[in-house]
């Protein structure tokens, strides 16, 4: 299989880790063992749709126009990392907790634990490491 296919099945992959995100965790009872503020799923929400506008701009656009780009192409990788940070952030919520008073684990109709979540942002930054290094070598 050759490079640039590998990227746009990471690229397809990174928008159903990023869709099912936010429905996964859009209302109060999400999974885990500890509440997360609203804010980084919004984060990653839209950190992830923005670097996939950019991303697929630079994929399909022609590279001698603005939107394939060195400009875009960064600012797309800049993106997808705070996606992928925001989505470590998120795998927090199932970090183990110790203690008499320490809270159960929640769950939810998608899955008993944090498989999900471990295999779709674990997954997302080994995707993003391909991006980047798919951009910095122009193999996309």
């Amino acid at each position: 299989m050759s490079f640039p296919i590998v990227v746009w099945i990471l690229t397809a992959l990174a928008a159903v880790a990023i869709v099912l995100t936010r429905l996964r965790l859009r209302g109060e009872a999400a999974a885990g063992r500890f509440s997360i503020s609203s804010r980084v799923p919004l984060t990653h929400f839209v950190a992830g749709v923005v670097a996939l506008v950019l991303w697929l701009g630079v994929l399909v656009a022609p590279e001698d126009s603005f939107i394939g780009g060195p400009f875009v192409g960064i600012l797309a990788i800049a993106f997808w990392w705070v996606t992928a940070i925001c989505g470590l952030l998120i795998l927090m919520r199932w970090l183990p907790a110790k203690g008499r008073h320490a809270p159960a684990a929640a769950g939810d109709s998608w899955s008993d634990g944090p498989g999900l979540s471990l295999l779709a942002h674990l997954g997302m930054v080994v995707g993003v490491l391909v991006f980047t290094y798919a951009y910095l070598t122009a193999a996309v």
